[in-house]
């Protein structure tokens, strides 16, 4: 992780910073960021670099410039919530219990369903996948970026096996949602709930056609993964502020 932040272009740091402060509310709705060439001083790097870094969330909807008003940080319903990298920011620092609320009611709305069909509709090749992404959660366990990334993945594979191109549409979110919750339970906690057990069940569900089942274990998942990411935000909270 260390590395692949060393290697990022300037831009996309600045953007990953200033976008973390924003969605953690250390730069609250409605104000105005400093001017281009101010906060290029301040971080000794080029306009050019800055612009860049406040282009790219202006395209994520946080930021807003206009002629002589400068940039403003836009209100909270104009973010877009869904894009994968901003649910990263969000999960960085401490979201508030409503988002994390609202993320599990979209999770189980859409996941149980989207296994459902996958459990009829599913490949050899996706089940396949599938089986080689839990081997490898399996192997090296969820407090890592291997093990988290093969998650992403089995999740990911579930809704493509949908053959709903909607559905698939949601993959990047959806996929994120799981990953950076499951960061942040770790980041958190010291021995956070393991969910291979769930994640056997889906699997063996999808794998044995049962869309019954398939429904029913995901449901469990997510139901257990908002309980436990609830429950780290609450440790959070209750740890004392430096």
């Amino acid at each position: 992780m260390i590395e692949k932040n060393r290697r990022q272009p300037a831009h996309l740091k600045i953007a990953k910073n200033l976008g973390i402060a924003i969605v953690t509310g250390a730069h609250p709705p409605y104000t105005t960021l400093p001017g281009e060439l101010d906060y290029a001083h301040q971080l000794g790097v080029s306009r050019n670099v800055v612009r860049e870094a406040l282009r790219t969330l202006s395209a994520k909807g946080l930021l807003e410039s206009r002629p002589k008003a400068g940039t403003k940080i836009r209100g909270r319903h104009d973010w877009n919530l869904l894009d994968p990298e901003l649910l990263g920011w969000m999960f960085e620092g401490e979201p508030p219990l409503e988002f994390v609320q609202g993320l599990f009611e979209l999770r189980m709305i859409i996941e149980p369903a989207a296994a459902e069909l996958a459990a009829v509709r599913r490949t050899a090749r996706q089940l396949s996948g599938m089986g080689h992404e839990l081997e490898k959660m399996g192997e090296v366990g969820l407090g890592n970026d291997i093990g988290r990334a093969a998650d992403q993945r089995f999740h990911a594979i579930i809704l493509e096996a949908t053959c709903n191109e909607l559905l698939v549409s949601l993959s990047a979110s959806i996929s994120a949602a799981v990953r950076w919750t499951t960061f942040f339970k770790y980041r958190v906690s010291k021995s956070p709930r393991d969910p291979m057990p769930q994640h056997r069940a889906l699997f063996e569900a999808i794998a044995d056609a049962d869309p019954s089942a398939a429904h029913s274990a995901t449901a469990t998942l997510v139901r257990e993964a908002q309980v436990d990411t609830e429950a780290a935000l609450g440790s959070l909270a209750a740890m004392p502020r430096r």
